[in-house]
């Protein structure tokens, strides 16, 4: 009998195939006692399974490349935590064994962790993932993870962790369903760059029985069990539909009375540019420089090597637009030489432009070397702050651009509350805004964008969202002055939409979403589309914001 669950559709596309689950066996060694002469001989194994899991976790995200390397390379940074090895060391030298000892460490760290707020919580699964890999090694067991099979599937899992999401294979695994994450989850991320479907924050996903077939929608978050003949030929339909618009759509971003909505490509680095150009990005909205900072926690990249980073990616676009963010550091993305290693609450405290503020000649580098790198290019570059909260901060920025001989627009990203309630302020001192809306969601709802529990929040769809991008934009036509979006809501083609309807002058995401938003502008003029803001803006929940606007773009 077919029934219809709802999860968070987080990367479109229509995937039919059978259940298959993640490996979830607990690797949990036995407790025993080791004599005093044989600790150094177990705490070198520790070692040496602790080296060999980071180095496979680099080598992934190596071979993945993207959004995927940074976040595996921070993942070995997290194996390879100094003060997680010397509590390992003293577990196996008062008589546990290497396993039992690494367990037991990750336990604690983990529980420090779990009890630090929304924000540190949400890497648990990154922690346990680590553990498990560093447990699975000393055994000498498999890791659980991706299942083994011939036929391809539709994948179940409790959560994903980056390692086994980073490689999966789209000839195998049609798609996935999570039972935790959210929209900005690093699992959801990685789904969009590898154009797999999925569907995540879906209670109750595990017990889907292992075998049965399964239709998921990741546009609408749905998943239909056992669905009949005729529900699988529509969803078919569908997608081959809408497989057709997206062949038949080309060029730059515009609706279809000719408003211009440049289309631009979120980046983690040279290796994304590739997938960018082919999408037909019309450049860059949000270039992340942090993939040059994670090589190396104790220290920056010289200037040299920044020079030549960035100058790959600006040669890719002649002509075109490259805005660049710089170093945000902090928070979820700890650095040894930049980071306050004793702060409560990181997410809350000194991370992003804060960082760089306290750490000039880091910053002073940075925009020097992308100084250098523009040299000669017909690029236009454009260079933004992250977090910024106020004139004062968007000040000290531009400040620096300037004092660094940078000739290029100075922006701020709108991530912070406040920098959107005061967004005409901030412009006098730069040149224009972008729009961060993942953090800028976790912000406002106090809702970690790792966390499942709180996924509902990060709906980019709630409506007091749309008010503050409302006003972020109000404020830039109201200066003369441009408001991008660079978040992951500028991914979903019928909310890109209801973003050009707010007033937004470009939009920026990850290469796969390029054709289905460049697809749908095209379908809709700008006056639908801002009486599809209007109707959104007006609704209580992000669901109902979502209706309404599909009735007003559908013509309903």
């Amino acid at each position: 009998m077919e029934t219809t669950l709802r999860g968070v559709g987080v990367s479109h596309g229509v995937a039919i195939g059978e259940v298959r689950h993640m490996g979830t066996a607990v690797l949990e060694p036995p407790a025993r006692q080791i004599p005093a002469d044989e600790a150094p001989r177990e705490q070198g194994r520790a070692r040496q399974a602790v080296e060999a899991v980071a180095a496979d976790l680099v080598a992934r995200g190596n071979l993945a490349g993207g959004e995927a390397q940074a976040v595996l390379e921070a993942q070995a940074m997290m194996a390879q935590d100094p003060e997680l090895m010397a509590d390992v060391e003293r577990r196996i030298a008062v008589g546990s064994t290497a396993e039992r000892a690494v367990y037991d460490a990750f336990a604690a760290y983990r529980a420090l962790l779990a009890g630090a707020g929304d924000y540190l919580a949400g890497r648990v699964a990154d922690l346990d993932d680590v553990r498990n890999r560093i447990v699975a090694r000393l055994l000498g067991v498999p890791m659980p993870g991706v299942p083994d099979s011939d036929e391809p599937y539709v994948l179940i899992a409790r959560d994903l962790a980056p390692a086994d999401t980073a490689l999966l294979d789209p000839t195998l695994v049609l798609g996935f369903v999570t039972e935790e994450g959210g929209p900005t989850s690093h699992s959801a991320i990685l789904a969009r760059a590898l154009g797999v479907p999925a569907v995540v924050a879906l209670p109750g996903a595990g017990d889907l029985v292992e075998g049965t077939l399964i239709a998921v929608d990741g546009s609408t978050g749905e998943i239909f069990v056992s669905p009949s003949e005729e529900k699988r030929a529509e969803l078919t339909r569908a997608a081959e539909e809408r497989r057709a618009a997206l062949a038949a759509s080309s060029g730059p971003g515009a609706t279809s009375d000719g408003h211009k909505v440049p289309l631009l490509a979120n980046v983690g680095g040279p290796a994304d540019v590739p997938a960018a150009v082919e999408a037909g990005a019309e450049g860059v909205g949000l270039f992340r420089t942090e993939f040059l900072f994670l090589d190396d926690s104790t220290q920056a990249p010289s200037e040299e090597k920044q020079v030549e980073a960035y100058r790959q990616v600006l040669e890719a676009f002649p002509e075109g637009r490259v805005v660049v963010r710089v170093l945000d550091a902090g928070a979820d993305k700890p650095l040894d030489f930049l980071t306050p290693a004793d702060e409560p609450n990181p997410a809350l405290g000194v991370r992003g432009l804060r960082t760089l503020l306290d750490h000039p000649e880091v910053l002073r580098t940075q925009l020097t070397a992308l100084a250098k790198a523009s040299e000669g290019l017909p690029v236009y570059l454009e260079v933004m702050a992250p977090m910024v909260a106020d004139r004062l901060d968007a000040k000290a920025f531009a400040d620096a651009c300037r004092e660094a001989g940078l000739r290029a627009k100075f922006g701020a990203m709108v991530e912070i509350p406040s920098a959107a309630l005061r967004a005409r302020s901030i412009l006098q001192e730069v040149e224009f805004l972008s729009l961060g809306t993942n953090d800028l969601a976790q912000y406002t709802f106090a809702a970690d964008r790792q966390v499942g529990a709180v996924s509902r929040l990060q709906d980019p769809w709630q409506p007091a969202l749309l008010d503050l991008v409302a006003a972020s934009a109000e404020a830039a036509q109201a200066e003369g002055k441009s408001c991008g979006v660079c978040g992951e809501a500028a991914s979903d083609p019928l909310l890109a939409c209801v973003l050009a309807g707010l007033g937004v002058t470009s939009l920026s995401m990850g290469a796969a979403s390029l054709p289905y938003v460049r697809a749908t502008l095209a379908k809709h003029t700008l006056a639908q589309c801002e009486r599809a803001a209007s109707a959104a803006r007006a609704a209580d929940t992000a669901e109902d914001a979502r209706r309404a606007a599909q009735a007003v773009l559908s013509g309903e």
